[in-house]
């Protein structure tokens, strides 16, 4: 229990910090694109610690797999919350940009914020392991060294995982997107939740580059450009599928609609046309 009274102030602390640095830059509309550093930062911080008590504490601190299903809900859910359009995310960043809702500079600036906010999450968290405030804590600390791989399965297999686990998030998210926030964040925090508990054996299904990039790049087993392969070019893969079903075409790369035809906006009022059958 102490082990997770520690992790609840860790949450604490870096959602407080998540929030300010988004309340902060209202004042600055310009600086839009730190939203994602925070996001990420969050994001990557806060599932870090997740890891840990699944890692550690389902048997050294008795806790079941419910235990740790529950608090991944809750990070999820409180990211979404906290952080709104700010997704800490560059599938989704590159989404926008294949939708033609964002240009080249602020889509290059968001990425590599969360990229940046990721690689401060990963630091903020080993040091705080380093503390070794409980045994979990502790336990963790002597295994970061040697940290365990979220890829668990061969190359092709993790880039398949990861492509068809983004392509069904992406599709719901696409048509939860006008939806009120209300509903939309609990259900997108359900699916993530649910999705990464499905590939678990897997890859994890982290369906996010710079979350992968936290969270399991810096972990023997595999190279870099083998990490790439599966956790970035297969979320983004899966994206880009996901919005060719949703919209029939990809409006930054090609306008004619592959699978849907377009209906006219504007009809023609009934009494023009009978006039026009009466000339």
């Amino acid at each position: 229990m102490s082990g997770l009274n520690a992790s609840l102030g860790y949450f604490v602390a870096v959602v407080i910090f998540a929030a300010s640095v988004r309340t902060l830059l209202r004042k600055w509309p310009r600086f839009s694109f730190i939203s994602e550093f925070a996001s990420s930062f969050m994001l990557v911080a806060c599932w870090l610690e997740v890891q840990t008590i699944v890692e550690v504490g389902e048997w050294a601190g008795g806790l079941g797999p419910d235990v740790t299903l529950t608090i991944l809900f809750v990070v999820l859910l409180t990211h979404g919350v906290i952080c709104g359009a700010a997704s800490g995310n560059p599938s989704l960043v590159m989404l926008k940009f294949l939708q033609l809702e964002t240009t080249t500079l602020p889509t290059l600036l968001g990425v590599a914020a969360q990229f940046l906010g990721a690689h401060l999450g990963l630091l903020v968290a080993v040091y705080y392991w380093g503390l070794e405030l409980t045994d979990m804590h502790m336990i963790k600390n002597l295994m970061a060294r040697e940290c365990s791989t979220s890829l668990l399965v061969s190359l092709y297999q993790g880039f398949f995982t990861e492509c068809v686990c983004a392509l069904i998030f992406h599709l719901i998210h696409l048509n939860l997107q006008r939806r009120h926030a209300l509903i939309r964040v609990p259900l997108v925090a359900v699916l993530l939740t649910f999705l990464s508990h499905a590939a678990r054996g897997y890859t994890s299904a982290y369906m996010n580059p710079s979350l992968a990039y936290g969270l399991t790049f810096h972990c023997p087993g595999f190279t870099l450009a083998e990490y790439a392969l599966v956790y970035w070019l297969g979320p983004l893969t899966g994206m880009m599928l996901a919005l060719l079903l949703y919209m029939g075409h990809i409006p930054r790369i090609f306008a004619k609609n592959l699978f849907y035809l377009q209906k006219t906006r504007f009809r023609v009022p009934k009494g023009e046309k009978g006039d026009k059958k009466k000339k």
